[in-house]
């Protein structure tokens, strides 16, 4: 129960930017509306009892034209006293419409709070680069797994069962306090070792119920961390998946099919192993429930029989005793029944908990590390320190300045941190200290693996500006001047780029951006590296004719130094020039 009630204010926590935001009134509007509903529902399943009692006691003395009138013109009776009220008929239509609209609005609400929670979480997600500090606090342990399930399957069902679940729960608090009324007058008394109990249904109820959680609880509880774990090894197999997908070339050249259905086949055993473990722990508990509750549709009318043999009340009563007993025992056992769906919601808030906590801590951490100041005249790097996540040192107390127009190479053996470098020029490394000093103007930071966006090849060459903004005749003349005339025709074209075209054509294609983007900085890392030397010779010769104003800092992890570049070497934590 611990557990539940801190899935509770984790819950809330969640919820609560929400219905504070400027969409609360709306929000409110809708969930007021929601909750009226329901509560109109639960009125007229009150009505329907008593109208069930009228109805039997008719049919028990022949009464055929009660019977008909009932059907149609009814006459409600409560404690002797006649009521018109409407027939079964308009109880029934109205009964529907309220039903209706009351699950129509509360799938409206739950979109808009679905889409609001996206949204919020996908800025904050992207904002201050937590995408990118949680993939790499994951190799410090911190492990919060497939961020895009947490987003696009958990928010959905975040908002689905708290709504689902809250509604349940407010009706069956409403129907346990309309019917417990009700039950404790119908009821009558009896006598228990001398003792006159009144309302003696009641209790029988708020007893039945009450052994019924505890067993629910006990047999149950091992089903919260099966179900987070179920969550979380279902996205995982299905993140294998999509990296088979996005690696087909890769994987086909390798001949790695054999490696990746072991994987796959791994992946899936650990579904599989813990989907078994679920359904053993819920046969256990469908064994108590579903038996509880086919119990509970005989129980009533058990313990009733003898004051029906005695006289005491007719086939209405008997009929209606049952009926209402079933909506206040079915109230008190909200917990048993909706026990499944609690878990499931238990996970899915704790998912979600540890999640928005995760980025929030990747936010603040893009904070730590070298401090980037406010852009000067010269590129500078001040006492700048450089660590991986593991404390390793990559660079040790570096001091440089870059002058704008000085064309510069960084070289350096593989792994001495020139990428580490780069990225902290960039301002994304959150590991080291010091402070960087940017240069004035626009910079374009090229890595060696160049990104694609989803959509066409327009916007793939225009990444990251808006492709609207940038005309068609650009794009054609920027991909000539890099040797990818044949994709000119395609620009309207939407593909999975990264598969169709080869590392050296993706790296053209980046270098297409640079020269669209007309950066007064730009910063290549080993950009041209999928490239032979005539070919690389030949983009460098283009940067230099098409953008003659642009600074470019080029890390290579070869030689091969162009003339009149500014030689700069990485190597055992120290950065140094070298001698032209």
């Amino acid at each position: 129960m611990t557990n539940f009630l801190t899935g509770l204010g984790e819950a809330w926590s969640l919820a609560k930017p929400y219905f504070g935001s400027q969409e609360r009134w709306a929000a409110f509007v809708l969930l007021g509306a929601v909750i009226g509903l329901n509560l109109l529902l639960v009125g007229l399943n009150v009505v329907l009892t008593y109208w069930n009692n009228d109805f039997f006691n008719a049919i028990q003395v022949y009464d055929q034209r009660t019977v008909v009138d009932l059907l149609y013109y009814p006459l409600l009776t409560i404690k002797g006293a006649r009521y018109p009220m409407p027939g079964f008929a308009e109880l029934v239509v109205v009964y529907i419409l309220i039903a209706v609209y009351a699950f129509y609005l509360n799938q409206m609400l739950q979109i808009k709070w679905r889409q609001w929670l996206t949204t919020h979480y996908v800025e904050n997600w992207l904002s201050e680069r937590a995408y990118y500090n949680i993939s790499l606090s994951q190799s410090r342990s911190t492990v919060i797994d497939n961020p895009d399930q947490r987003i696009s399957e958990d928010l959905r069902d975040f908002t689905a069962n708290s709504l689902s679940l809250g509604m349940d729960f407010i009706t069956n608090v409403v129907t346990l306090f309309s019917f417990v009324f009700v039950l404790y007058v119908i009821s009558g008394s009896v006598k228990l070792l001398g003792i006159t109990i009144p309302g003696y249904m009641v209790w029988v109820a708020i007893l039945y119920s009450a052994v019924g959680t505890l067993f629910t609880q006990l047999i149950g509880r091992k089903l919260v961390p099966l179900a987070f774990n179920q969550q979380r090894l279902e996205a995982d197999f299905r993140y294998s998946l999509v990296r088979v997908r996005e690696n087909p070339e890769a994987i086909a050249l390798y001949r790695g099919e054999a490696d990746e259905q072991a994987t796959l086949g791994e992946r899936f055993q650990a579904v599989r192993d813990n989907f078994w473990a679920i359904m053993r722990r819920t046969k256990l508990l469908n064994f108590f429930t579903i038996g509880f509750t086919q119990i509970a549709n005989i129980f009533p009318l058990v313990v009733i029989l003898p004051r029906y043999f005695a006289k005491a009340i007719g086939l209405g009563g008997l009929s209606q005793i049952p009926m209402v007993f079933g909506q206040v025992q079915g109230a008190l056992s909200w917990f048993v029944t909706s026990y499944p769906n609690l878990v499931t919601w238990r996970a899915t808030v704790s998912r979600l908990y540890g999640f928005r906590e995760a980025v929030a801590a990747a936010r603040s951490a893009a904070a730590a590390g070298p401090q980037v100041g406010a852009p000067g005249a010269a590129f500078k790097l001040n006492n700048l320190t450089l660590t991986l996540p593991d404390g390793r040192c990559l660079l040790d107390h570096a001091s440089l300045t870059l002058r704008a127009g000085e064309p510069v190479i960084l070289t350096g053996a593989s792994g001495a941190g020139k990428s580490t470098l780069f990225r902290a020029i960039a301002g994304i490394w959150p590991f080291g200290h010091g402070s960087i000093t940017p240069p004035k103007g626009s910079l374009l930071f090229l890595p060696q693996k160049p990104y694609f966006p989803l959509g066409s090849l327009k916007r793939t060459v225009t990444y990251p500006g808006v492709e609207q903004d940038v005309a068609d005749d650009a794009v054609r003349t920027a991909l000539a001047d890099v040797g990818l005339e044949h994709l000119a025709a395609r620009l309207g074209e939407s593909e999975n780029w990264s598969l169709i075209l080869s590392g050296g054509e993706q790296q053209r294609l980046a270098i297409a951006r640079a020269l669209l983007a007309k950066p007064d900085w730009l910063f290549l890392d080993e950009a041209i590296s999928a490239l032979d030397s005539a070919a690389a010779g030949k983009i460098q010769a283009v940067l230099r004719e098409k953008l003659p104003t642009t600074t470019i800092v080029a890390i290579s992890h070869h030689g091969g130094i162009t003339p009149g570049h500014r030689h700069l070497a990485l190597s055992g934590g120290v950065l140094a020039e070298v001698a032209a």
